[in-house]
């Protein structure tokens, strides 16, 4: 009888065009138009070598240090170039910033101190002034090296060779960190979890259908079920079954879509990101038992009521601005901490920086124990539900 009751439920939601339509071809749709409005951020947004200048007199010459950091800063054939170098005259210097042709010159002082000369304050003066200072620094690191590597039995000092042993030498022993996070994080792939968020939450249209239609007072169909043998969990399991498969074919095809068709880099855990979303599809379907088994309307209104929670929790989950997790999580913390939304949002963001680790775990298990709450609070509902007459 169950296996009968399944095969019915499976009939019955896939020739209910609009569940479909929710469940796999609205997140569909709106991944496209998030990959139309968000697919030229990364390049606009990427790093860009910055135009200076550097006045190329004596004192820039016989500073080999600066001369050393300033030419492997500018090195074009570098993954780290940060700076597009011109080698000019003062007056030269001073006509390409009037000309906003360059962000700022450098000229070293008498000291061997670099000073920089910039027209205005902006992101890009703010780079080269940051850069400048961490150089200072390291030179002085490496000039106080250097010194105690000079021999003072000699007047013929390579200072190049002193220069490179020193750099060396403060390249061994420094702290070392391993990266082990992606080249590169695109802000707007958080669009796209939150999508992946969204979809599994609109599982919950499907699940609320279900319980619906097995309530006398909802459906034709419902009163049939109550005044036959057949149990009403029955009913319900079978049909919350359908809803988990149905719902995680969408789900798969959503992430096969935007990682294959999008290229959308959800990292190198594409089981854990689908491991994920799919308990996030099954506190979808909790909330919609939920909804559909202890709210007393219309299954219109009930719709409304799953559409309401899901949206607010892409809100707050930062679907509609990604500042809004962050202001919710430092000043409310416990609403993203029951917003399944935001749960699978973070447990999809750390795995992507962090791999497996303790933060995507607890992401887990706060969407099983909510799933879990709602799921008996629902059948306790339903064990209540009592009518005079059928």
């Amino acid at each position: 009888m169950f296996k009968h009751n399944l095969k019915y439920s499976l009939k019955t939601l896939i020739r209910n065009k609009s569940l479909v339509f929710w469940s796999i071809g609205f997140p569909i749709i709106l991944s496209i138009l998030f990959y139309m409005a968000f697919s030229k951020i990364t390049s606009e947004e990427s790093f860009d070598a910055v135009d200076i200048a550097v006045v190329n007199d004596e004192l820039y010459n016989s500073n080999n240090s600066f001369k050393m950091a300033i030419n492997a800063l500018s090195d074009k054939k570098s993954d780290n170039q940060i700076f597009n170098t011109k080698y000019v005259t003062i007056n030269k210097a001073k006509k390409l910033l009037n000309d906003k042709k360059i962000v700022g010159y450098i000229k070293i002082n008498e000291d061997g101190s670099p000073n920089l000369t910039i027209r205005k304050n902006g992101d890009n003066e703010t780079i080269v002034k940051t850069v400048l200072e961490e150089v200072s620094s390291q030179i002085k690191i490496v000039e106080n090296i250097a010194n105690q590597n000079k021999s003072e039995e000699t007047d013929s000092i390579d200072y190049a060779k002193i220069y490179m042993d020193a750099y060396q030498k403060v390249n061994s022993t420094k702290v070392s960190f391993k990266n082990t996070s992606p080249k590169k994080m695109d802000y707007a792939v958080v669009e796209f979890y939150t999508l992946i968020s969204m979809a599994a939450l609109y599982g919950g249209l499907v699940s609320m259908f279900i319980v619906s239609r097995s309530l006398a007072n909802m459906s034709e169909k419902g009163k049939r079920i109550n005044i036959s043998p057949l149990k009403k969990s029955d009913s319900i399991l079978s049909g919350l079954l359908v809803s988990f498969i149905i719902q995680s074919i969408g789900m798969t095809l959503l992430l096969l879509f935007t990682n294959l068709i999008l290229k959308v880099d959800y990292g190198s855990n594409m089981l854990l990101v689908a491991l994920i979303a799919l308990i996030g599809t099954i506190s979808g379907l909790s909330i919609g038992l939920f909804v559909g088994s202890v709210f007393k309307t219309s299954e219109n209104n009930k719709m409304g009521i799953v559409l309401s929670v899901t949206m607010i929790g892409c809100f707050f989950a930062g679907m509609f601005g990604m500042s809004m997790k962050n202001i919710i999580d430092k000043n409310i913390p416990v609403i993203n901490m029951v917003n399944p939304v935001a749960l699978i949002t973070d447990g999809l963001y750390s795995l992507y920086y962090y791999g497996l680790n303790k933060r995507y775990v607890m992401d887990i298990v706060y969407l099983l124990v909510i799933s879990i709450i709602l799921i008996l609070l629902s059948i306790k509902s339903l064990r209540r539900a009592k009518y005079d007459s059928i």
